[in-house]
């Protein structure tokens, strides 16, 4: 596979027996009177998951898919078809099916087409993860669950699991560019079960990226990983109810911008703007945070989960700036909502695969580091919680209200960090929450590597980071009133 890392276009004109002429072809097919816009989107994907629970090996899978996509854009109107047999007959069937979708119209004939490379590569893997034998994978996870039970007598349950994936994509437009991109992709993941006394807690953490596999070993990152999940699992047994009312809250770094991501992210993606559906609708210039929060969305970061060359309808990836020093900049654009809202193309066009049309996504969304020292953060705190790491969390993007679970927390007492606290809930309203930032540290610090983003159906990896930032109101769900 070593040689589709600079010509993607090859590896599917070779493997699938299409031609430039083909390509052509189902383009002119695609395009009608009333068609403003066609692309196809071709996919080869291999992936693997190998899970270790008790010492045994639960799973090990590996899938090949392959398919193509042919979408026909007609005003606000998007006809899409796929087929996951690659071949020219396939191919103009769909087009054809995409184009009488979106708008009735006869073939406008073949579109010349061009290839057009992407300017970089983000992520230079020489042996994609996928490649490296089972056997080696099956030995790291050994070793995690080795080290988990030797980290504390009451870790009772290990599971650590290792996935990767390997895809290789082209996207062919009627305005003639051809761009193809090679995407590799891996993560670990490791959780523990702690019990003390009848009380079971539960600890987790894992990273990756598009990286190679060395990567866990360097620096010995999956023993990391692995001390991490324990000790959460551990501290997770003394920690006390967690208190419920209105106080001051402190995120920390990386993880919890989580919390962005859902919070305020998805409520700045276009598809949702445009509708006039989202919190942030026809707000652009106007202050919707404090001045100290600047967020951005940046895909074009090396190595990273959420990172790529070029986005899924080809265009390549930038660093968008949503909102500088509390003011509204703009939204994230794939081509169809740029276009509709006459904005700039962000390269956010994202998919889950050849069998979804592409819509606006987040990519690695962060706020940008401020002046504040971390430990001064804490001490300004009278009363509060400092929330470490979050689990799961849901959002409304039309009113932006949200609710977070802490899966990491402590109460804050008198400028100090005391107890840790268990069954904590964050609520509130995520324009809200941006203008009752008072506090952004200089520690701003990206997630390890584990996102995935759900919208409308389709899941994408994605990466997230935050600084420790204060919120000076914010309603805390607990037990203890």
């Amino acid at each position: 596979m070593s040689n589709t890392t600079e010509r993607p276009e090859q590896f599917f004109l070779q493997k699938y027996g299409l031609s430039t002429s083909s390509l052509e072809s189902a383009i002119g097919r695609v395009l009608g009177k009333r068609i403003d816009y066609a692309d196809l989107y071709f996919e080869y994907q291999t992936s693997e998951s190998i899970s270790l629970e008790e010492r045994i090996v639960k799973k090990v899978s590996k899938n090949i898919s392959q398919g193509v996509g042919v979408r026909a854009i007609a005003q606000e109107k998007t006809g899409y078809a796929y087929s996951d047999d690659i071949n020219t007959d396939q191919l103009l069937v769909a087009a054809k099916t995409a184009r009488y979708i979106a708008e009735e119209g006869g073939s406008s004939g073949a579109v010349p087409v061009r290839v057009t490379p992407p300017s970089r590569n983000l992520y230079p893997v020489t042996t994609p993860p996928i490649e490296i034998p089972v056997e080696e994978k099956i030995k790291l996870l050994e070793e995690i669950d080795r080290i988990a039970r030797q980290y504390d007598p009451r870790i009772k349950k290990v599971m650590a699991s290792f996935s990767s994936e390997y895809k290789i994509v082209l996207i062919v437009n009627s305005q003639g560019a051809v761009t193809g991109d090679v995407l590799p992709l891996m993560r670990l993941n490791v959780s523990c079960i702690a019990e003390e006394q009848g009380n079971r807690q539960v600890g987790s953490f894992g990273g990756g990226g598009r990286r190679e596999f060395g990567y866990f070993l360097e620096e010995r990152r999956f023993e990391e990983y692995t001390k991490e999940a324990a000790r959460q699992a551990i501290l997770n047994l003394s920690a006390i109810d967690a208190p419920a009312g209105v106080m001051e809250v402190v995120l920390g770094p990386g993880w919890p911008g989580i919390l962005l991501h859902e919070a305020i992210g998805h409520g700045l993606e276009a598809d949702f703007n445009r509708k006039g559906t989202s919190a942030f609708s026809g707000k652009i210039g106007q202050r919707v945070a404090s001045e100290l929060c600047t967020v951005v969305d940046d895909g074009t970061l090396p190595w990273r989960r959420g990172s790529l060359n070029v986005d899924d309808e080809g265009t390549p990836t930038g660093r968008t700036v949503l909102i500088e020093k509390g003011i509204l900049k703009g939204y994230l654009q794939d081509r169809l909502n740029a276009t509709l809202m006459k904005m700039p193309l962000t390269g956010n066009g994202r998919r889950e695969s050849y069998a979804h049309s592409p819509m606006p996504r987040m990519t690695n969304t962060y706020m940008l580091a401020g002046e504040s020292n971390p430990e001064e953060i804490i001490r300004s705190v009278r009363k509060g919680l400092y929330a470490v790491s979050f689990g799961g969390g849901q959002v409304d993007i039309t009113s932006g209200k949200f609710v977070f679970s802490a899966s990491e927390a402590y109460l804050i007492e008198n400028g100090k960090i005391g107890a840790p606290v268990k069954g904590a809930t964050l609520i509130g309203n995520g324009p809200d929450v941006l203008t009752k930032v008072t506090m952004v540290g200089s520690d701003m610090s990206l997630d390890s590597g584990v996102g995935t983003c759900g919208k409308d159906g389709q899941s994408v990896p994605v990466g997230v980071g935050l600084p420790t930032i204060k919120v000076s109101e914010l309603t805390v769900g607990g037990t203890k009133g």
